[in-house]
């Protein structure tokens, strides 16, 4: 009889630390946190202001170093990788929603959505990019520079650029900090939705519990430790 095999998780983090250093003396931001993460997960990272969550993302990203520990993402250790490597890494694996969208403003709603297809190659970037933004809600607006769209479109755009690359991961920061409740909670169903079409592990940094419970776990920070990781109830019922 064949034994079943644990599924591979997507990323796992061993031993993380991240230390900053002044005259002041040491402060741990992260302290020895363990985690792994299975594809097609939905993870919410929460914890009080300064606990170290968005930096826990930021090493998930690979945009920030550890001070030791390793974070391998499909089994790849992205800190044996120098930067340009992790950047190569990220282009092809990774998406990023922020709360404060980051959308470049020189730049149409659909060149937006272009940008990391043309920066990675994809044959035929502007009609994958329409299509995307035909997804999201924003067939008209392809034309249209940030400043001409709301927020919620704008974060909608966001995710339109973010998942256009298919990726194995889509990290968010506060996704929805900047948006009124409702328009929040549209862009968060939309991100779902997402999620579910292409089967992308979403890792979402939120004060909102009410977002966090919408996902599957629910991992807590509190003073750089990991000191929770629960299934939602809401998700599971």
């Amino acid at each position: 009889m064949t034994e079943t095999q644990a599924p591979t998780p997507l990323i796992e983090v061993q031993h993380l630390y991240k230390s900053v250093s002044d005259s002041t003396g040491t402060l741990d931001i992260l302290r020895d946190i363990h985690c792994s993460l299975q594809p097609g997960e939905t993870v919410a990272i929460v914890g009080a202001s300064g606990s170290g969550k968005s930096t826990l993302l930021s090493i998930l990203a690979g945009l920030d170093t550890p001070t030791r520990g390793t974070v391998c993402l499909q089994g790849q250790d992205m800190f044996a990788l120098d930067e340009d490597a992790r950047a190569a890494l990220r282009a092809q694996q990774i998406g990023f929603v922020f709360q404060s969208f980051q959308l470049m403003g020189n730049l149409t709603a659909l060149e937006n959505v272009m940008l990391p297809l043309e920066l990675a190659g994809a044959a035929g970037a502007r009609q994958q990019a329409a299509e995307m933004l035909q997804r999201v809600g924003l067939g008209q607006r392809l034309q249209h520079y940030p400043k001409l769209l709301s927020g919620g479109e704008q974060q909608r755009v966001a995710l339109a650029r973010a998942f256009v690359v298919r990726p194995a991961l889509l990290l968010a920061d506060e996704p929805t900090g900047s948006l009124d409740f409702a328009t929040g909670e549209a862009v968060m169903e939309l991100m779902l939705q997402l999620h579910r079409e292409q089967g992308t592990t979403l890792v979402l940094v939120t004060h909102d519990r009410g977002l966090a419970a919408r996902c599957q776990r629910v991992l807590t920070i509190a003073a750089g430790a990991l000191v929770g990781d629960d299934r939602s109830i809401a998700a599971t019922a």
